[in-house]
């Protein structure tokens, strides 16, 4: 038991460093992309992107998961037969998507708000989307056969290709944003090549029938929720650009990804604890340490939260090469939707801490209801607040999504295993959390921002903490000896 435990923590954490790393070093990019690129250019990426995000869930239809399913259930020659029959079926629908998005080039492109300068681009979309599809199912098979190392290996090389050409075609050659779209296409089809032994070994040429209908029948019902689930990430740059204008959508884009501190973090601590409270379910006090991580994760994201809020905008105009900064100075207007995002993302952690209760009990067919709760949430809010009061009103829709969604999660995991949260302690944190977002927007717009007045506010909100006896000591010693008697 033990073993296998231990197993699951390495895979976990092998996993897990892979997209952490992935998603900073696409952090990277930033202080190049708005030093180099002008706001409407940068708009006009994210705003295809988005839509890259779109159709890859539409290309792949749950085929992934389905694989990953009956795969774990067969042996033998069962599971090449299902491997090829999932790995053909995906092929042919991808080709066949892929061929559907090129003929229909005109109506397409123009759904999307690509501009006729920058058409060339949405070739791209369609090769880019289609390497990524056919690749899925190899990496799942990598999964499943716990070649992790292979599997990280992989998609590290995957992201310095990425980046090494980022570089290079952007500084040293002078290319416009296609250089971000050539660098995508030929790291996705370095991960194709990577692949091929691992298609050819497992591939036969046997297509049944049988089998496709099982994958289609269980993978189908994965893709309105993971439509929904997309929503929630990117809508938020089609309807901003849609109400706006490139520009606009450049600077939210830019801004929105200084969250990144915080995605981070949550991130991290997703990966941990999935694995943890799986593990720990059927411990005597279980239910009692699900209760003190919620408020040991609250307590630490909200310093993160603070720290970050008043400090962001200081990294951010930090000069680093002759003049230029961090984010761009034209990008820079759009820094008040940071502290917005970031708190977005601290009630995404708690949607991930409300998981253990759905995932204990098997009660996963809430996922999608609160999926698709957030996504409309999501959706009516940009619409509603973006043409009033901008890019905030985007951040705003985010972090009402993510709060939907933690609600939401919440309802359904206390109605199937309830836990006794420290509600006094949730509510303390969460309540001084908005208060010194109001006093920090107050200060923002209307009396200015000094670097003293942002100590004494992070001294403040520190101090409450204590006062309101939120981080007590005792307490922290009895979560270590609880979580270390659970080793």
């Amino acid at each position: 038991m033990i073993e296998k435990v231990k197993e699951l923590t390495k895979d976990t954490a092998i996993y897990g460093i892979s997209t952490i790393i992935g998603r900073f070093i696409g952090f990277i990019m930033i202080p190049v992309y708005t030093n180099v690129f002008a706001t409407n250019d940068l708009g006009i990426q994210s705003n295809i992107y988005a839509y890259i995000a779109f159709i890859n869930v539409i290309f792949i239809y749950g085929l992934d998961a389905a694989y990953m399913k009956f795969s774990s259930l067969a042996e033998g020659d069962e599971k090449k037969k299902i491997f090829s029959t999932t790995y053909f079926l995906l092929t042919a629908s991808t080709i066949i998507l892929s061929l559907f998005l090129y003929f229909l080039k005109a109506p397409v492109s123009a759904l999307m708000e690509i501009p006729v300068k920058y058409l060339n681009l949405y070739y791209y979309l369609i090769l880019i989307v289609a390497l990524d599809a056919i690749a899925i199912v190899p990496f799942a098979k990598l999964r499943m056969e716990r070649k992790s190392v292979k599997y990280t290996v992989i998609k590290f090389l995957n992201i310095i290709i990425n980046l090494a050409l980022n570089f290079y075609l952007i500084l040293k050659l002078k290319y416009g944003i296609e250089a971000i779209f050539i660098s995508n296409l030929i790291a996705s089809l370095f991960s194709f090549l990577a692949l091929q032994s691992e298609i050819f070994n497992s591939l036969n040429l046997v297509f049944d029938k049988a089998v496709m209908k099982k994958i289609l029948v269980f993978g189908i019902p994965y893709l309105p929720g993971a439509l929904a689930a997309t929503v929630v990430n990117v809508i938020n740059r089609p309807v901003m650009l849609a109400m706006s204008d490139e520009s606009t959508l450049g600077i939210f884009q830019a801004n929105y990804k200084l969250g990144i501190f915080m995605m981070l973090f949550v991130t991290m601590f997703q990966f941990a604890w999935q694995p943890f409270f799986l593990n720990n379910a059927k411990e005597k006090n279980a239910k009692e340490i699900f209760s003190k991580i919620l408020t040991l994760f609250l307590i630490i994201s909200s310093l993160i939260w603070i720290f970050l809020t008043l400090f962001i905008d200081d990294f951010a105009k930090i000069e680093f090469w002759h003049d230029k900064t961090i984010i761009g100075k034209d990008y820079l207007s759009g820094l008040p939707i940071v502290p917005i995002i970031l708190l977005g993302y601290l009630f995404n952690g708690m949607y991930y801490n409300f998981q253990a209760g759905i995932y204990i009990e098997e009660k996963t067919k809430y996922f999608p209801v609160v999926t698709a709760s957030g996504a409309i949430i999501n959706v009516v809010v940009n619409i509603l607040l973006i043409p009033v009061i901008g890019i905030m009103g985007a951040a705003f829709a985010t972090l009402a999504s993510y709060m939907v969604m933690a609600i939401g999660l919440f309802y359904f995991s206390q109605k199937y295993y309830p836990i006794n949260y420290e509600y006094g302690k949730i509510i303390r944190i969460i309540s001084l959390i908005f208060i010194t977002c109001a006093v920090y927007y107050y200060m923002y717009y209307q009396v200015g921002f000094k670097f003293y007045y942002k100590l004494i506010l992070l001294a403040g909100f520190i101090f409450s903490l204590l006062i309101l006896k939120v981080i007590e000591s005792k307490e922290i010693k009895h979560l270590l000896k609880l979580l270390f008697r659970l080793k």
